[in-house]
């Protein structure tokens, strides 16, 4: 089948490969803002004050426009291919095997952590009110061994809901975020009509600590952190309604809408802070004998009701969160199955068209997570340096799939040639960097566990005709330059650990040189233009894509 035959072949209800489009445009939105709002909002408003001062505004701010930028290039191609997974399929169409396995495996790892650190949030939380679920250990709550029980209660639940159909997980999930969106608005009234004090922006500095204050809080203080899930709707694009139309609104409205809440947020929180909390300065403000510091101001403010309220959404947005990530989780490893890059099994689905082995997968996995990280704190570093890393490979495909195939439909493309997915790119390299060694070092061992695992797989799997798939290495060649430089820079860096050798203001240019260097790299050796439209031509096929 040709790419222009493939692309007038449609499904409304379920494509050829078997996954329902149940989704409309107010789901697959909901999924995207559900998935941000998560357990970071409950710790952000504190976390990034400490940092940056009141120059937290602006913090959030830079993040969200980073983020933006990076959702956009996923709009472009989730628009343009919506499939179940594409987070982990597109680099498969632009550079094969071996990079899209890699890039696969990153956003595989950071999405399968998060159901269980927000189950984590969630019981953490629950804690005031059943305080059997956590113990204190060295001053970091984890969680006992009845928590744990509760905990793979929760990670059984949501394979459950799963299992049953995403229509039920569509439902469930509107009903929830509706639930978020009118507390976060709530607590924003709330503050800004009890109290607020201008002299709090000034009168202790505003950026507190210049601009390194304000970046480092970007990666390490939850801005970030907060703001993942945008992505979401890119990966339940195959089984959307009018993907081409939802995906993008889906993507950028979700950006758009939690940027407004969390400066918002951050401006009330600020304003409505006591001065005399800030008598030692905005590095040491803090709320004793309290499980979250909205509740705590809540508290102090006479609002014992918000704090009510703040305490069970606590439990809710982190568990609606986990519901999220359950389900995208399973469509990633659906689809690194697709590309062969994991066993077949993995893409085998149930009569409701669900992906119920990787729904299995995916609940295992979390258990596993809970052993060496039995707490939030102790899980929020790895989750952020992983999505960070798993964002860069978006951009670089949106590069190298516009100049192999050109005419390829488009529904919705970025402006300005190269600028934006290069600042994309770019953006994803400078939060990682911010991260801090200590956390980075981590993810890059569990990357390396990954390659020998894609080497046994590349030994056992052949394809229909008992031919041995490809690795790609060549169209994956930027991969390895990618990882390796990263891990040198972030070594070398003034955070979390490192040396220090490369000081703050020299590493935005030196980041720079070096992301633009992999971009090129990327876009050279990308697979032909023969290959990339023979796959397109058979993914599309699957799929049963609608002519835009």
């Amino acid at each position: 089948m040709t790419l222009a035959q493939a692309q007038k072949h449609s499904s409304s209800a379920e494509a050829p490969g078997g996954l329902r489009r149940d989704v409309g445009l107010l789901g697959l939105l909901f999924t995207g803002v559900g998935s941000i709002i998560g357990s970071g909002w409950l710790f952000g408003a504190l976390s990034t004050s400490r940092q940056a001062g009141p120059a937290a505004i602006v913090s959030w701010i830079l993040g969200g426009f980073m983020i933006m930028l990076i959702g956009l290039a996923y709009a472009e191609l989730g628009a343009m291919l919506p499939m179940s997974g594409g987070a982990v399929r597109f680099p498969h169409l632009a550079f094969g095997s071996f990079a899209s396995f890699t890039t696969g495996w990153i956003n595989w790892l950071a999405a399968a952590s998060v159901a269980p650190i927000e189950v984590e949030g969630a019981l953490q939380y629950a804690t005031y009110y059943v305080p059997w679920l956590t113990r204190s250990d060295g001053g970091v709550p984890v969680l006992t061994g009845g928590g744990l029980a509760v905990a793979v209660g929760f990670l059984a639940l949501f394979s459950v809901i799963n299992v049953v159909g995403v229509k039920l997980f569509e439902k469930a999930n509107t009903i929830l975020v509706w639930w978020k969106l009118l507390i976060i608005v709530l607590v924003v009234v709330a503050l800004l009509g009890t109290a607020f004090h201008p002299a709090n922006f000034h009168s202790h500095g505003f950026a507190t600590n210049g601009l390194s204050g304000i970046v480092t809080s970007i990666a390490t203080a939850g801005v970030v952190f907060s703001y993942f899930g945008f992505r979401q709707g890119v990966d339940l694009a195959g089984e959307s309604k009018n993907p081409r139309r939802n995906v993008p609104i889906a993507v950028i409205g979700s950006i758009v809408i939690t940027m407004v809440i969390y400066v918002a947020l951050q401006i009330a929180f600020i304003g409505a802070l006591p001065e005399d909390l800030l008598a030692h300065g905005w590095s040491s403000l803090d709320f004793p004998n309290a499980f979250g510091p909205l509740a705590a101001l809540s508290t102090l403010l006479g609002l014992p009701w918000l704090a009510t309220l703040l305490y069970t959404d606590a439990v809710i947005s982190p568990a609606d969160t986990g519901l999220i990530y359950t389900t995208v989780t399973s469509r990633l490893s659906y689809a690194m199955a697709k590309n062969g890059n994991a066993p077949k099994s993995l893409a085998n689905l149930s009569p409701r068209g669900v992906p119920w082995v990787s729904i299995i997968l995916t609940f295992v996995t979390g258990l596993v997570f809970f052993m060496p990280f039995p707490g939030w704190q102790k899980m929020v570093g790895f989750i952020t340096s992983a999505t960070v890393l798993s964002f860069g490979s978006g951009p670089l495909v949106v590069a190298a799939l516009r100049r192999r195939v050109p005419h390829q439909a488009r529904p919705f493309k970025l402006p300005l040639g190269d600028v934006v997915p290069f600042l994309a790119f770019y953006s994803s390299n400078l939060i990682v960097f911010w991260t801090g060694w200590e956390t980075d070092r981590k993810l890059f061992i569990a990357i390396l566990l990954g390659l020998v695992l894609f080497a046994v797989q590349s030994l056992r799997g052949r394809g229909a005709h008992g031919v041995r798939q490809p690795l790609d290495l060549r169209a994956g060649l930027w991969v390895g330059p990618w990882l390796a430089g990263l891990a040198v820079l972030s070594a070398l860096g003034p955070f979390g650990g490192g040396s220090g050798v490369l000081g703050f203001t020299w590493a935005f240019p030196v980041l720079a040189v070096f992301s633009l260097a992999i971009y090129c790299l990327a876009v050279r050796f990308c697979l032909p233009a023969a290959t990339v439209e023979r796959s397109l031509a058979e993914v599309m096929a699957g799929e049963g894509f609608e002519e835009s």
